[in-house]
This record gives C-alpha cells, sequence and structure tokens, in this order.
C-alpha cells in the first residue's frame, strides 16, 4: 500500500470538499462535474453536500458496500489491491487505487468506517 498526494479541486484550494475530490479521483470524472451532479441531488434531497447520511446513502445507490471489520484504511486498500475503493473514516472519505490511497493527505493509518467498490 502507498500513498499519493492528490488534489482533483479545479482551482486547486484545499477545502473541506473531500466527497467531491474522492468521488472524482474514483470515477475520473472532472471536480467540477462531480461537485455539480453531487450539488444538484444535494439540493433536490434539501441537504448539504457533506452531510455523512446522503454521502452514505448516495454511495450505497450506486457502488457495492464491503464490510469494515476494525481495519484502517490502508488495511483496506491491501486487502482490495485491484480494486478502486471510497473510504469513510470519521469526518473524510478518500479513494483508494489499487492500493494507493489518492488524497491530500495521508490517512492510511485512519480507522475505516465504511468502504464502497467502485470498480
Amino acid at each position: 500500500m502507498s500513498y499519493r498526494y492528490y488534489n482533483a479541486n479545479a482551482r486547486g484550494k484545499i477545502d473541506e470538499d473531500c466527497f467531491i475530490r474522492a468521488l472524482s479521483s474514483a470515477t475520473g470524472k472532472s471536480w467540477d462535474y462531480v461537485y455539480e451532479h453531487v450539488s444538484d441531488l444535494a439540493q433536490e434531497n434539501g441537504t448539504m453536500i457533506d452531510n455523512a447520511e446522503f454521502i452514505v446513502n448516495y454511495l450505497d445507490r450506486r457502488y457495492m458496500r464491503i464490510p469494515v471489520y476494525d481495519e484502517t484504511i490502508g488495511e483496506l486498500a491491501d486487502e482490495y489491491p485491484d480494486d478502486i475503493l471510497l473510504i469513510t473514516t470519521r469526518g473524510h472519505i478518500t479513494c483508494s487505487k489499487y492500493r494507493t490511497i489518492v488524497d491530500i493527505w495521508d490517512c492510511t493509518d485512519k480507522p475505516a468506517e465504511f468502504c464502497w467498490i467502485v470498480k
């Protein structure tokens, strides 16, 4: 398992946009596209983009959730080396691409909360 710095934010900002960054990284779609798509859905649901319940429901409807058993983000990345994953930890979501955590900070040692296989 490894870590690679990557900021998908279209303006290079480091902001509280981890869901948009992670989803952009996982799907290969631009930050702007993901932001607009998710914003529209959040607005339809009368919620904010960073609402944890909205994020979990969004991901559950689109991807297969896999069980997490007291594992860290890095351990999950190692367990699924051939997959692209979206993994939550308390207050954050990140992307693992084929055993590499792709994010603006190295969260490999954080406890995983939920995990979805994107590809």
